[in-house]
């Protein structure tokens, strides 16, 4: 009996994800955390990432659109961005594909799923009246909405629900039949210094034929292979390390072409050998053989 109880409530807890650009040097994080176990000290929560750089929109869709779905149906994500308090600003409970989104209104919703249209959309109206008291958008706001929904509540009881929330739009590749060439660009770099265009393994297959050959260029360099995984350049495994630094291009696990140097990092990554960073333009030239 005890198991059967202990199986039912691991079943109906839910996690909460935090997804902030706070960096870990200062107290906000762990205060974050504290606030929420303070209202439900069994409580599960993940992190997401805390190093997205200061207010990047567009970072910070990338690496929520590739992490949440790896969560449970009915997880809680806050996020944090570009979130400071203000009594004009609207603060969103949206529940999409499964899951709820705890946001500012300032965009990302629609940057992370400008492919899938949300089941509901909540302006929270509870804890957000302008007072004397200095509030903080997540310890105020979203750490007892998320705590209302662990216990079981339902977002009627916490908001209003909208339809309309402010728009922002990821840059797109494009193909130009003239020229025969996808165009792209630079829209997130991680850890190792990968260099990750918009240009996407769909777009690329439909231009892309047994008798095509292409190029992928940017700055004054271009490869003419995509591989299949990083080790694939590597042809004798015995010489791996002799392989280091090497350049190649992959579609990453998001589906994105992806430039990078195998082994590489933030100092002698993709990033910094090539001189890429964020919106420089990355081509893939199509030519019939002959």
């Amino acid at each position: 009996m005890q198991l059967e109880v202990f199986i039912r409530l691991l079943h109906n807890m839910s996690i909460i994800t935090l997804t902030t650009d706070l960096g870990y040097t200062d107290h906000r994080v762990a205060a974050i955390k504290g606030s929420i176990l303070s209202l439900n000290p069994a409580a599960t929560i993940i992190d997401i990432s805390h190093n997205i750089q200061p207010h990047n929109l567009l970072e910070t869709s990338y690496i929520v659109k590739n992490a949440y779905h790896h969560f449970p149906k009915k997880s809680i994500h806050i996020i944090t961005i570009d979130s400071l308090y203000h009594e004009a600003r609207k603060y969103l409970l949206c529940l999409v594909d499964g899951h709820y989104f705890l946001v500012p209104d300032n965009g990302l919703l629609h940057l992370i799923f400008f492919d899938i249209k949300p089941e509901s959309i909540y302006e929270i109206t509870i804890n957000n009246r302008f007072d004397d008291k200095v509030k903080c958008s997540i310890t105020d706001i979203f750490v007892p909405v998320a705590n209302h929904l662990i216990n079981g509540g339902i977002p009627e009881v916490i908001g209003r629900k909208i339809t309309k929330t402010k728009e922002l739009s990821l840059p797109k590749a494009r193909y130009l039949p003239l020229e025969n060439m996808i165009v792209g660009e630079v829209i997130y770099i991680d850890h190792y210094g990968n260099v990750v265009s918009n240009i996407t393994k769909d777009l690329f297959h439909k231009h892309f034929s047994s008798n095509t050959t292409f190029n992928i260029k940017f700055r004054n360099l271009k490869l003419k292979k995509i591989h299949q995984r990083y080790t694939e350049i590597i042809k004798d495994y015995s010489l791996e390390s002799s392989y280091h630094g090497k350049q190649l291009a992959i579609f990453n696990e998001a589906n994105y072409l992806e430039i990078s140097i195998y082994k590489g990092n933030k100092q002698n990554g993709a990033k910094t050998l090539f001189g890429l960073d964020i919106g420089e333009k990355i081509f893939v030239e199509f030519s019939i053989e002959k």
